[in-house]
Order: structure tokens, then C-alpha cells, then sequence
């Protein structure tokens, strides 16, 4: 209203009814765009969301953890290999003390034959309603650790299907994520042995290595691409997915601080594919 009733004075002062005509129009399009960065921010509430954004934290923490637990028994008996998944993404994380204890508990609890999967993430999806990237990145959480022994269990995958469903992700999308994250997943297995090979290497035990570079196949499917895509597909992919996957907006949004790391490397592959297809 401000930058329509402004425009128009201005514009009055300066070219009469004509100028009024023009800077009202200014000021509407002023007004528009200050509206969306306002809504996008919280509207009026984004004065008050200190205690929001802490709780969507704590409870994207607790949720993932125990959804983690819950996917670990999918055959009905703890999978160890899940487990030690787990545990190894709460070191990559940095959590100790309190923070550790917390996140062990979740993973207990769901575990225990009677957690509600789909209470669980009713909740979720109702705070985080509209914050889509957010819904994705569970979701994306979810299938690492389902991946986490190398390949995917029919009981793995139904349960997945159950979990994007809850978080309102159509199955088509499901299965674009899924397609993304196991070119993610081969790639940084081929990052490993390179790693691996390199060092036994420079320690003498080896005289060949392998290429550690991302094939055109991979850096396709991380971008959720089809063969054929044109340079200017390519960066639209990019540029959405950087967006989506973005750190501090993701914090904002209610990513714990813990798992900003997480965010990252699924950018630094996004980065890599991007520049493999650029070259």
C-alpha cells in the first residue's frame, strides 16, 4: 500500500496525472515484491520465530532419528549394518555429550514395536508444511540409511515408499530422489577406493589406482537428468537443486545446525556433476 500511495505522489509531483499513473504502478510492483520477500520470511510471524525455528530443530532431529530405527528393523530384527550406519552419521555430525544421548534414544525408540511411523511423520509434515526442501531432505536422510549396506531390501524400499508418503511426495518424486541418491552413493564409493588406492599407493603396497572422476552417467542422474540434455536444462537442474539443498536456508527453516554437513556434500555432488557436464 506504502509504495502504490508514494508512487503516485511522486509521480504526481513530477509528470501529473500521467506521473501519478506510472509511479502508482512503480509502487504496486514495489509492494508486490516486498510482499513476497515478506511472506517468505514468515510474514508477521518471522518477528516471533525464534522459538519456532528451535523447535522444528529439535523435532526434525528426534523424528529422523527414530524414523532411522524404525527402518533398521524392517525385516523385523536389527540390522547392524544400520546401525553402525548410525552411528557413524552422528560422528560426521559432531554430536557428543547430551546431543549423542538424545539421538540414541530416538533411534531406540524406533526400534520398539510400538512406534507409529505415521504419527511420526504426520507431525513432521504438519510443521513443516509449505517448507517442501525440508520435506525432501528427511526424506533423502532416510534413503542413506536405508543404503547404507550397499543395496536396497524390497522391506527397505516399501518402508520408504511409506515415508514419502507420510511426508505428501508423490511416488514418481520418490523415485527421482532414489535414482539421485544411488548416483550419489556410486560416486562417493568411487571418491573411497580412489582415496583407499592412493594411500596404499604412496605407502608402496600398490603401483595403480583407479579414476576417482565422476562418469557422464553419474553426474546425469544426480541432476535428475536424461541423456540429451542441452546446456540450458542442465543449469536449471543445477541452480534447483543448489537452491533446495542450501545450508543456511535450510537452518533457517529448521535443519539442526548438526546436520548442516549433510546439506554440504549433497551440494559438493551437485557442484561436481554440474561441472563435469559444463566442461
Amino acid at each position: 500500500m506504502w509504495g502504490k500511495l508514494l508512487g503516485a505522489c511522486f509521480g504526481f509531483m513530477f509528470g501529473k496525472f500521467l506521473g501519478a499513473l506510472l509511479g502508482l504502478f512503480v509502487g504496486h510492483m514495489f509492494d508486490r515484491s516486498l510482499k513476497q520477500d515478506f511472506d517468505r520470511a514468515g510474514g508477521f510471524r518471522g518477528f516471533f520465530n525464534h522459538e519456532d525455528v528451535s523447535q522444528r530443530q529439535a523435532l526434525f532431529f528426534s523424528s529422523c532419528f527414530a524414523v532411522m530405527g524404525h527402518i533398521a528393523k524392517s525385516n523385523g530384527r536389527v540390522n547392524e549394518m544400520h546401525i553402525r550406519a548410525a552411528t557413524q552419521f552422528m560422528d560426521e555430525m559432531g554430536l557428543s555429550g547430551e546431543d549423542k544421548r538424545e539421538a540414541q534414544h530416538a533411534f531406540r525408540a524406533g526400534k520398539e514395536a510400538d512406534f507409529s511411523m505415521n504419527a511420526t511423520l504426520r507431525e513432521f509434515r504438519e510443521h513443516f508444511a509449505g517448507r517442501f526442501d525440508m520435506l525432501q531432505l528427511f526424506l533423502e536422510i532416510q534413503i542413506q540409511m536405508a543404503f547404507s549396506d550397499g543395496h536396497l531390501a524390497e522391506q527397505e524400499k516399501a518402508l520408504l515408499e511409506q515415508v514419502a508418503k507420510g511426508l505428501g511426495v508423490s511416488k514418481t518424486h520418490f523415485n527421482f530422489i532414489l535414482k539421485r541418491y544411488q548416483a550419489e552413493f556410486a560416486f562417493r564409493q568411487q571418491q573411497q577406493r580412489f582415496s583407499q588406492q592412493q594411500q596404499q599407493h604412496h605407502q608402496g603396497r600398490t603401483s595403480s589406482t583407479s579414476d576417482a572422476g565422476m562418469n557422464r552417467r553419474q553426474a546425469l542422474d544426480i541432476l535428475g537428468l536424461e541423456e540429451g540434455a542441452d546446456a540450458r536444462t542442465v543449469k536449471k537442474a543445477y541452480r534447483k537443486l543448489m537452491a533446495q539443498h542450501h545450508p543456511d536456508k535450510l537452518v533457517s527453516q529448521g535443519l539442526p545446525e548438526h546436520m548442516m554437513k549433510l546439506a554440504q556434500k549433497k551440494s559438493q555432488d551437485i557442484q561436481a556433476a554440474y561441472e563435469y557436464l559444463k566442461a
